[in-house]
């Protein structure tokens, strides 16, 4: 039985990176890819059936650890306090900070998806992920406007909107290819940007 040479994936991987991170998913050349690599592409299809499933290869990783996050912050909010909930609007800089971190940790993976996929089936991540936040982010909005804590009425769809916003603000310094140090002192801005309490029209909770 055949056996692959595992130590040309990382090659491969390493320049499909670089390929598409210049040029983007359309604009990226199998035969470049396989050049810088040192392979033929006879190799290359010998493990990928091409240049999307490449590019899956680069990208489904990050997309897998945004959602167990998503999955993760599934909560019953009928158990919480009115001090708990109306909390869950506060834009926090230690809440800031990590998904900047998160983000940074995997800048090559957010970069390719949100700069880099046209073409591919990950063209719509940032609407998608959107639709996914919105859908949880609803249930917290409906149990605080049921206890008369956000008292500006909205609809999931208006909620969709805002929610697209706010994950563009997040997204924008990897598609203009911001440094780190950059992204961070973007992470500070954002926070005062955005505030959820005054757009929903959040009461204070009384002690």
């Amino acid at each position: 039985m055949a056996t692959f040479d595992k130590a040309i994936d990382p090659m491969i991987k390493e320049s499909a990176k670089e390929e598409f991170l210049e040029k983007g998913f359309l604009n990226a050349s199998l035969r470049k890819i396989c050049a810088k690599a040192g392979v033929t592409t006879g190799a290359l299809y010998k493990r990928y059936g091409g240049k999307e499933d490449l590019f899956q290869a680069l990208v489904q990783p990050t997309v897998d650890d945004i959602d167990a996050v998503i999955a993760s912050k599934s909560i019953n909010y009928s158990t919480m306090t009115d001090g708990q909930l109306y909390d869950m609007w506060t834009l926090t800089e230690g809440y800031m900070d990590w998904w900047f971190e998160f983000m940074i940790a995997r800048k090559d993976g957010f970069t390719l998806l949100v700069k880099c996929s046209e073409g591919t089936r990950y063209q719509d991540f940032q609407h998608e992920l959107a639709e996914k936040v919105c859908a949880e982010t609803y249930k917290c909005y409906q149990a605080a406007a049921d206890r008369s804590l956000a008292r500006v009425g909205i609809t999931p769809r208006e909620l969709h909107v805002l929610t697209t916003a706010f994950w563009s603000t997040m997204f924008e310094p990897f598609i203009h290819d911001f440094t780190d140090e950059e992204i961070r002192l973007h992470c500070q801005l954002t926070i005062q940007f955005i505030d959820w309490h005054r757009a929903l029209g959040f009461s204070e909770p009384k002690a």
